[in-house]
């Protein structure tokens, strides 16, 4: 009996190991520089269906060399100076990780900064909600997530320092007692006695709690691993490690420093020691933070035993990697949308009108297998696809008239913004253009750019945002959060626009805008003077250079991993209606891109394209991603993210006035614009009407995307149902009227009542219905008014699908 079963575990065992594709060891190599030194590993297979095991407990691992080094479960530690190889080898594969061991005798020094700060950060010292708080709490106060390190030590060794530390007798020290709960803490117990954080601790003490000395090697960015993981089945676990790497070249593995969490622990919650354990089917980022560092793991969770047929993937390069998300998630796309759809979709997503009668039956007495790649090209073309995307970019760039910038400045930026667009100007030369613009504000027009916004910290977070997608306001007061950008970053980016110039002329309107070769921002914490840094990067050799030529020249570079990347990606979130990154300007560590590999792609795409953001959209709208019905399947439902299906999208204030002026032949008149001009035509934010503002139009009054508002209201509601915007337009623009006089039937109106408003003819069931009230009706125009009304209203014309 007992033989016969583990036969059967052997044999399952074997089946289980010949599905393996390949495994990866993490970190792939190690190095240990101190005798204090320790780096973990772990053992990932991936299977042939791409489902990730962590394996590190039942791979087979030897030393090559174990006089170099010793092992204790997945922990290496040193033992000699040398190097040697950690063998790996499980299902058949077999991987090697070098090993290289220095100053194995020599025990490097406890430091405040690598060591006390990190306990702090691990234990939630320094967090919002205990001792980081704006006030401290309790009396002891410690800078927010570890900003102020100098500030820190001061306050832990000086401030009140016969109570917080005690150098005489260490362990009496509140410091500790208070950690481990021997006397009453607010915050609770920390950590235990015979941890390793309270070991640190003690030992800081005990050599006389100083402060480092000289400069403390700084921690360039950390990793963690393994990178991706999809888990298959409720309680499947994998554990992940967290590597530092140090400015001088060296590295550590801060994984029991690190502080770990997740964005769904629905799907994928995380312990503190970095363990994370399969629970709902669904999709996770879990993260770790250390020191001012964030970084991610997607972590996709599966059920056990899911009946799946993997489809097969045609289309370009969008499909490849959206098919292959969808794979990663188990989810069956949605079918192509009809050909009705289509017109529709991409007329208003691309021009932001409806098709006309005319385009309509020509589209589709269209029998070519291209027509629908015929449909953008021409689309393309448009003057309106141009007004469409400067409408975008003003909302962005805030045009505006205001107390500062006259309604000639804003007509005036508002038309260059238009002529770059409509000229096909490469994005990344529109954007260098703004940023340096130099000269009068009517001569020059993307000088209103530095007109509409006068304070330099605030227009160094509005480039961050509306070119890089990046949201660095919280860095201003305290290190980021939830993301990379510390208080340095934030003053050094701002101070390549400390510099800017103005000055009057002699129209009161204009102003000039110049480089003034001086002026300097300060950091709040010390108020040193910042040199300009470009964020995440150096700090650029000005000599004599305008800074913001210097600052344009790295934004639009090629090698820049912000630029071309936010752009495409508020291209995409326009004919979607959600970014792969979302907000479109949020992208930071803790929000992270749904589709990574399509977010960089389509970033480099742009860069290929020359910043030709046209091809973009072609790519786009040919991909079946894109042409997906909204129609949602059983495996695919509850997803939202992933584009399986096409989202049903509320069109856009501007957008939707026009559509309805479009299809009931009247015009509306905007100030300072001839009859006829659309909403979009609009060049300045101040310009609205009752509808515009009611169905959510940009006030332009910040560069947040969420400015210009699709949320259906009641307000809107009423106004379709009892304004002058469906009645008043149908009774004045005069077609039911002009139908009924040609002599045209109930029945064929209702079918251009249909294909003006909704793309389609009527179904056999609404043709009866209708028909149907028709026959009921005395008025024939009237009812037939009513017919055109109703189909303004409904949901089905106010949404593009």
């Amino acid at each position: 009996m007992i033989s016969g079963l583990m036969f059967c575990l052997a044999v399952s065992t074997a089946q289980a190991e010949s599905s393996i594709r390949e495994i990866n060891v993490y970190p792939s190599s190690i190095e240990l520089l101190t005798s204090r030194d320790s780096q973990r590993f772990i053992v990932v297979a991936t299977r042939d269906d791409d489902v990730t095991l962590d394996v590190t407990a039942q791979a087979t691992v030897a030393l090559a060399d174990e006089s170099k080094v010793k092992r204790e479960g997945n922990l290496i530690l040193p033992a000699a100076d040398g190097e040697t190889k950690l063998l790996v080898e499980y299902g058949g594969h077999k991987v090697e990780v070098p090993v290289k061991v220095e100053k194995a005798g020599e025990e490097r020094p406890v430091s405040f900064h690598l060591d006390v700060m990190s306990v702090f950060m691990r234990a939630g010292c320094n967090t919002g909600s205990c001792h980081g708080a704006a006030r401290g709490k309790d009396g002891f106060r410690l800078s927010l997530f570890g900003f102020d390190p100098k500030g820190d030590h001061f306050r832990s060794t000086r401030e009140q320092a016969t109570r917080r530390i005690n150098l005489a007798n260490p362990e009496s020290s509140l410091l500790l007692e208070k950690a481990i709960g021997a006397v009453p803490h607010t915050g609770g117990k920390l950590f235990d006695k015979d941890s390793e954080y309270y070991a640190t601790l003690l030992r800081w003490l005990e050599t006389g709690a100083k402060q480092d000395e000289g400069e403390v090697p700084r921690c360039n960015k950390i990793e963690i691993y393994p990178p991706k993981a999809v888990l298959e089945g409720e309680g499947a676990q994998q554990s992940f490690i967290v590597k530092a790497f140090y400015a001088d070249g060296t590295t550590r593995d801060v994984t029991n420093l690190a502080v770990f969490m997740s964005n769904n622990d629905n799907s994928a919650p995380i312990d503190a020691n970095g363990l994370c354990t399969a629970s709902k089917r669904g999709e996770a980022f879990v993260m770790a933070r250390f020191e001012t560092h964030t970084v991610g793991s997607q972590v996709i969770v599966l059920p056990k035993d899911l009946q799946y047929e993997k489809p097969q993937i045609a289309g370009n390069y969008i499909d490849e990697l959206v098919g292959a998300k969808l794979h990663k998630l188990r989810i069956v796309p949605s079918e192509v949308c009809t050909d009705e759809e289509y017109l529709r979709r991409a007329t208003v997503d691309i021009t932001g009108k409806l098709p006309t009668e005319e385009e309509y039956q020509a589209f589709m007495a269209d029998s070519s297998e291209d027509k629908r790649a015929k449909l953008v090209d021409r689309l393309l073309e448009r003057k309106e696809f141009s007004e469409i995307w400067a409408m975008r970019w003003a909302e962005l760039l805030m045009i505006k008239s205001t107390n500062t910038v006259s309604q000639k400045s804003a007509f005036l930026y508002y038309s260059w913004l238009t002529e770059q667009i409509s000229n096909d100007v490469p994005l990344d030369q529109m954007v260098r253009e703004i940023l340096t613009a130099s000269g009068g504000t009517f001569s020059s027009p993307a000088t209103n750019y530095y007109e509409i916004e006068r304070d330099t910290l605030k227009t160094a977070e509005n480039v961050a945002q509306v070119f890089m997608g990046l949201r660095t306001q919280c860095a201003q007061c305290h290190n980021h959060p939830f993301d990379r950008w510390t208080m340095d970053d934030y003053y050094g980016f701002a101070a390549f626009f400390s510099q800017i110039g103005r000055k009057n002329t002699e129209d009161y309107r204009e102003r000039i805008i110049y480089d003034r070769r001086s002026g300097d921002v300060r950091h709040l914490v010390d108020n040193r003077v910042m040199e300009p840094k470009f964020l995440g990067g150096v700090a650029p050799d000005m000599k004599g250079r305008d800074r913001r030529e210097v600052l344009a020249e790295w934004l639009t570079a090629p090698e820049n991993p912000y630029f071309a990347s936010s752009v495409a990606n508020r291209v995409w979130a326009s004919f979607f209606g959600v970014g792969i990154v979302d907000p479109v300007d949020d992208v930071r560590v803790s929000n992270p891109a749904s589709n990574p590999e399509l977010y960089k792609t389509l970033g480099d795409k742009l860069i290929e394209y020359n910043y030709d953001f046209k091809k973009l959209v072609r790519d786009i709208c040919a991909s079946k991603a894109y042409q997906r019905t909204t129609l949602p399947n059983d495996s695919n439902r509850s997803d939202t993210k992933n584009f399986a299906y096409a989202q049903v999208r509320r069109i856009s204030a501007e957008q939707l006035l026009d559509c309805i002026s479009a299809a009931t032949n009247h015009d509306e008149k905007f100030g300072g614009l001839p009859l006829g001009a659309s909403a979009v035509q609009i060049a300045d934010g101040r310009t609205s009407n009752y509808f515009l503002t009611t169905f959510g139009r940009s006030q332009r009054e910040t560069v947040c995307s969420c400015e210009a508002t699709t949320s259906p209201t009641l307000s809107q509601a009423l106004h379709m149902l009892n304004g002058s915007a469906t009645q008043g337009k149908i009774s004045q623009g005069k077609l039911v009227e002009g139908w009924v006089k040609d002599g045209l039937s109930e029945d064929a109106i209702i079918e251009k009542i249909f294909i003006r408003c909704l793309s389609r003819k009527p179904t056999a069931e609404e043709r009866e219905k209708l028909l149907a009230t028709m026959k009921e009706e005395e008025n024939k125009q009237r009812g037939l008014e009513d017919i055109f009304w109703a189909v303004l209203n409904s949901r089905e014309f106010m949404f593009n699908h």
